[in-house]
């Protein structure tokens, strides 16, 4: 997801994006949206395979 898409999602959680980066904004929605912010912090295994974030994560 482009960093434009990230933005408009955390905006309409009430998130206010500013300049964070996107790890961090996406971790903010993941907390906000009551799942666990983990994003780019697994090394080697994902167990949340429902994550709408979880290509993005794992190809870096």
């Amino acid at each position: 997801m482009k960093m434009v898409e990230i933005k408009e999602k955390a905006k309409t959680l009430g998130i206010k994006p500013g300049k964070t980066r996107k790890a961090d904004l996406i971790r903010a929605i993941q907390t906000n949206e009551g799942n666990v912010a983990c994003f780019e912090t697994k090394t080697d295994h994902c167990d949340q395979v429902e994550c709408c974030w979880r290509d993005d994560c794992l190809r870096t």
